[in-house]
């Protein structure tokens, strides 16, 4: 159980609050305007992080007394390409029907401040979707509407139990934040 220095989570993602609950991390949610951007040509896996760190240095600037800032920014990745969240019913449509019967990527990267030091990390996790209906993909978006969720979908819910196949890596990285690594690096704080 984690005993140390105030947690501050940079984020308003209920899934990522939910995380740092069940792992038993005291925290308080502060979040700031932060440009969610990347430079054209940055690599795929570095994307995550780069925007992360930007959420928690808008945080720093405006809250810091102290507290360990963490931030996080999760992206899918599908043929290389990153899936952002969907703009509407119809892109949601078209995302989750570009995933269906294929293998994607999500990383999720993770920086954590504290008195002028940085850590940061992404954790990856390759997850296998089935081949899914018109009727389930509609079915899930008129019934959970995931728009506010990178690929369109959240694990956790109707689409994870019946959609997804299997996933290599951490579950929890694919809900927003590889819980385990960021309990044990604040453990190390």
């Amino acid at each position: 159980m984690y005993t140390g220095k105030p947690v501050v989570l940079a984020s308003q993602s209920p899934r990522r609050r939910q995380l740092l609950e069940q792992a038993g991390i005291p925290f308080e949610v502060k979040v700031s305007e932060a440009e969610e951007t990347f430079p054209p040509g940055m690599p795929v896996q570095e994307v995550p992080i780069h925007i992360a760190r930007q959420k928690a240095k808008a945080v720093a600037t405006l809250y810091n007394n102290g507290e360990v800032i963490v931030a996080a920014d999760t992206i899918v990745v599908l043929n290389g390409a990153i899936i952002g969240k969907p703009a509407n019913r119809a892109d949601a449509i078209r995302i989750l029907t570009a995933l269906s019967g294929q293998v994607h990527t999500v990383i999720t990267g993770v920086v954590i401040l504290h008195n002028g030091r940085e850590e940061a990390f992404a954790q990856t996790t390759e997850v296998h979707f089935k081949p899914l209906s018109q009727e389930q993909i509609t079915y899930y978006i008129d019934h959970y509407q995931p728009y506010d969720k990178a690929g369109a979908y959240a694990i956790q819910e109707w689409i994870g139990a019946v959609g997804i196949d299997r996933i290599n890596g951490c579950f929890y990285n694919v809900m927003g934040l590889p819980i385990s690594q960021v309990a044990e690096r604040l453990e190390k704080i």
